[in-house]
């Protein structure tokens, strides 16, 4: 594991939930003898927002604040010279298939990206490299699993990334040599607006290409019930809130 991706890792983990409001929580509990009414506050705040974070219908609504400008592409009127798929994460140390893979984040995107390719024909490039130390890294994942499962021929393969800023850059580096600027990004559309900035900031023209928007059937009572696949989703939307900030800050 990289020294920058762990500690990116370790300052994510105190700044989104669960920690940070479980550290809150300790703070209140800390703090209740001498200070009781802010104690109790720090106490059912962090009680409240885990619980809103937890949520559904907030995860969901979160989520689609960052999609809410991300548009599904007309490949007919908004032409590109290649194609950039985003790696999303590895299945480590997959026993069905004796090694590392995709993990299912990964997976949607090269689904959208080989449907790209074959409706386009354009040349496909898969970033990602090993930022968690894992044997293959996410671009070489990538590769053999579009190539032998969806039938579809991978040109470029960037390995080297620990990160989307990272991502950008060395994709830009190798393209450049082939004169490519204009690129179909393909990646979550959560995720889409901080890549569109990373991306165009490292020198190319993006025309975005979202997938796996949030969606759902209809709202029930159930979505205001807590769960956990709702509490990472939330985590998502904040971190990607962190990232745009951080990014616009550095910039």
């Amino acid at each position: 594991m990289s020294s920058s991706f762990f500690l990116t890792q370790l300052i994510s983990a105190v700044l989104l939930p669960p920690l940070n409001l479980l550290l809150t929580a300790l703070a209140g509990l800390f703090v209740a003898r001498s200070h009781p009414r802010l104690g109790r506050a720090l106490l059912l705040g962090s009680f409240a927002l885990l619980w809103l974070c937890s949520t559904p219908f907030f995860a969901g609504n979160a989520l689609r604040l960052l999609e809410h400008s991300v548009k599904a592409i007309d490949m007919q009127t908004q032409p590109a010279d290649a194609i950039i798929v985003l790696g999303g994460g590895t299945y480590f140390h997959a026993p069905e298939y004796g090694s590392d893979t995709v993990n299912d984040a990964t997976l949607v995107r090269m689904r959208y990206a080989a449907k790209i390719q074959r409706d386009t024909g354009k040349p496909l490039l898969v970033t990602g490299g090993k930022p968690q130390g894992n044997d293959l890294s996410e671009a070489q994942q990538m590769k053999s699993v579009l190539e032998q499962e969806f039938k579809v021929a991978v040109r470029w393969t960037e390995d080297a990334s620990d990160n989307t800023l990272q991502n950008a850059r060395y994709s830009y580096q190798m393209l450049q040599e082939a004169g490519i600027k204009r690129v179909y990004l393909v990646t979550h559309a959560w995720h889409m607006p901080r890549s569109v900035m990373v991306f165009e900031s490292a020198g190319f023209e993006v025309i975005p290409a979202p997938t796996g928007f949030t969606t759902y059937y209809r709202i029930t009572l159930l979505n205001f019930l807590p769960g956990a696949d709702a509490l990472g989703r939330s985590w998502v939307f904040i971190h990607e809130l962190i990232g745009l900030l951080w990014f616009r800050l550095r910039a």
